[in-house]
């Protein structure tokens, strides 16, 4: 869909009580919620279908859309592409979603991806990585953050077909069906509001918890990043989720790691291996009948999976054949730390003061108003 068919399609669509009300900047972004389906059902009222020209496709809904060799089926007709459009909701197999939903065929399946107002899709997103009835500071932070973070990617990916991922790799988002009025609440009063750091914006990362101390950017992803320095930080110490322990079997740990081409074979030992400022692991040490393998600890977290090893924060230890890893922290540690956010807005401070101390020397800049 052209951009500018797009935000005149919203402005005529989107109804006057919802987030993405005229009085709201019609900055938007797409998002690409599901890929590599090989077929979607779509549902709703009032829902107007078109293919990549624009031509209405009639249909009797819910509708299956199909990937075929030369396009996508849709009620016996192949289109290149399909555009779904509707003044309220799109059921996208069973999931609400504000604005247009397109599905274009892929190399493996479709990718389905939402365009809408940033706004909304903020207003979708609060539920999805923290809980709305958290402190009101603690939700505007959260907001500001995400749409810090939306507006920051939008201009990196500005000419690929959609601009985040609705996963852990960008955002986590699943569309409408758990706004409520608080998470609205957050994104109004902070609507237009982004950081930046010497005039531009910031690579606005945040995480779950960071376990005592935030990360050092450069420990991550190799780039030193002057606001992303890494602070103290012991406000998430009390999350339910801050300790964690895993077991895993050498067999196990052995074919992740061959899978994803690393050099083991007969591996019997995984050792930690350096810490950096943060408390850290920087590295491990994996001994094997090929001899010592030593890899980053970031790495092999990646290969290992990131909801098994939690964070990098972590000790090893062995019995047998068994690794035992007990860390703390969840996520990669860098900027702002959610649950410490939680902790400082019960504390007092409000969301203004809380994104200062997790990203320090950056400002709060109002871009554009409701």
């Amino acid at each position: 869909m052209k951009p500018l068919f797009a935000i005149l399609l919203f402005l005529l669509l989107v109804p006057a009580g919802s987030t993405g009300s005229p009085d709201i900047h019609p900055e938007m972004i797409r998002v690409a919620v599901q890929k590599g389906a090989d077929s979607v059902k779509l549902d709703g009222i009032g829902i107007l279908l078109t293919d990549e020209n624009g031509v209405p496709i009639r249909s009797i809904l819910p509708v299956q859309v199909r990937k075929v060799a030369n396009g996508l089926a849709v009620n016996g007709k192949v289109v290149h592409a399909l555009i779904a459009s509707a003044a309220s909701v799109i059921q996208v197999n069973g999931k609400g979603y504000r604005g247009v939903v397109e599905c274009t065929p892929a190399d493996r399946g479709m990718v389905i991806v939402n365009e809408l107002p940033l706004e909304d899709y903020l207003a979708g997103l609060i539920n999805c990585e923290i809980s709305s009835q958290w402190p009101m500071d603690a939700v505007k932070a959260q907001a500001v953050v995400a749409r810090t973070y939306a507006l920051y990617q939008k201009n990196l990916r500005k000419n690929a077909p959609y601009h985040l991922e609705s996963t852990v790799m960008d955002q986590v988002y699943e569309g409408c069906d758990i706004e409520d009025s608080r998470a609205v609440r957050g994104v109004k009063e902070t609507a237009g509001q982004v950081l930046t750091y010497g005039g531009a914006l910031v690579q606005a990362f945040y995480h779950s918890s960071c376990g005592g101390h935030t990360e050092a950017a450069e420990n991550v992803w190799g780039d030193s990043i002057p606001y992303l320095r890494g602070v103290d930080c012991k406000y998430c110490l009390s999350a339910p989720s801050v300790r964690w322990e895993q077991k895993l079997s050498l067999k196990k740990i052995e074919a992740l790691l061959r899978n994803a081409g690393s050099p083991v074979s007969g591996l019997w030992q995984v050792l930690p291996g350096g810490r950096n400022q943060s408390g850290r692991l920087t590295e491990l040490v994996m001994v094997s009948a090929k001899g010592r393998h030593t890899m980053s600890a970031v790495n092999f977290r990646k290969i290992i999976g990131y909801s098994v090893i939690r964070s990098t924060n972590f000790d090893v230890s062995q019995a047998g054949g068994e690794v035992f890893f007990t860390g703390v922290g969840f996520g990669h540690g860098v900027g702002l730390c959610q649950w410490g956010a939680k902790q400082r807005a019960i504390d007092g401070f409000d969301y203004r003061e809380i994104l200062t101390y997790y990203y320090p020397g950056t400002k709060l800049e109002q871009i554009y108003n409701d």
